[in-house]
């Protein structure tokens, strides 16, 4: 967003705001816009903007700058104003295409990771609005990821690495309250899967810890106790300050078991990657 603006300028936005007064349709004011400079359309989108942030009228002007005076300098500008109003206003698909857009025809501007930024962050600020449906959370990371990769050294990268963290959590969150649901309802081999899934791809999360002793629960509920005695010894080895691990080590004690690597199922493999350091 530009500074603040010249004599001349606010005089412009003023005759600007004063001609579309007097238009009392839609056509009339397009009409009227078409009077006017780049740069007097380009102000009425600012002005909108700083004061009807929620309304649709800023991402107008800016989009009129486009249409009226494509590939000129304020069309670049207004592009990515327009695309910083849509996301303002929650139009996330819409701002995603702006955005696109911009990419699409500015690829090497200095404004191409504020753009990029802007794609990521519209799929980003959705996705606690789905529900199991994850596809968005894969956009976001995905879209995050280009951020982070393509513009490192940009002010949006450090950004970008933690709503990707975040994201990254949120999607082995869910993992959990799907494996949780099972669990309570006894789908013990269902909810191992999930719990798996977290191990396996989602290690680096928040997670992880109460992953490992679900396994535990799961696994004793079915039996299999080596394959609990291993996963509630990769959280002793990982999480032993963890509440969870009290809770594993405390349902294998009264069964007259203890953690320990045993057996030969994943978990087991999982165990040997964290003592050669290639785990977590």
């Amino acid at each position: 967003m530009t500074g603040g603006r010249t004599a001349a300028g606010r005089i412009g936005m003023v005759l600007a705001l004063a001609i579309l007064a007097g238009c009392s349709t839609q056509k009339e004011r397009q009409a009227a816009l078409e009077t006017l400079s780049a740069e007097e359309i380009y102000q009425l989108g600012e002005n909108a903007l700083e004061t009807r942030p929620r309304r649709e009228d800023a991402s107008n002007y800016f989009a009129e700058v486009e249409r009226l005076y494509p590939y000129s300098a304020w069309a670049k500008r207004a592009l990515i104003m327009q695309t910083y109003a849509l996301h303002k206003r929650k139009a996330y698909e819409e701002a995603r295409g702006a955005a696109q857009r911009f990419l699409d025809l500015y690829p090497g501007d200095e404004d191409a990771a504020y753009a990029q930024y802007l794609l990521a962050i519209s799929y980003y600020d959705q996705i606690e609005d789905v529900g199991r449906d994850q596809g968005l959370t894969f956009q976001a990371l995905q879209a995050l990821r280009d951020v982070i990769e393509r513009y490192p050294d940009s002010e949006y990268a450090r950004s970008a690495i933690l709503k990707f963290d975040l994201a990254f959590d949120h999607l082995a969150g869910k993992e959990m309250e799907i494996g949780r649901y099972y669990l309570r309802r006894g789908h013990y081999t269902s909810a191992i899967n999930r719990f798996r899934i977290v191990v396996q791809e989602f290690q680096s999360t928040t997670h992880t810890a109460e992953a490992l002793h679900r396994l535990v629960e799961a696994y004793l509920a079915l039996g299999l106790t080596e394959e609990a005695r291993t996963a509630a010894a990769i959280l002793g080895h990982n999480y032993r300050s963890s509440p969870f691990y009290d809770d594993s080590h405390r349902l294998l004690t009264g069964r007259g078991l203890s953690p320990e690597a045993v057996g030969d199922s994943w978990l087991r493999q999982v165990y040997r990657q964290t003592l050669r350091g290639e785990w977590l």
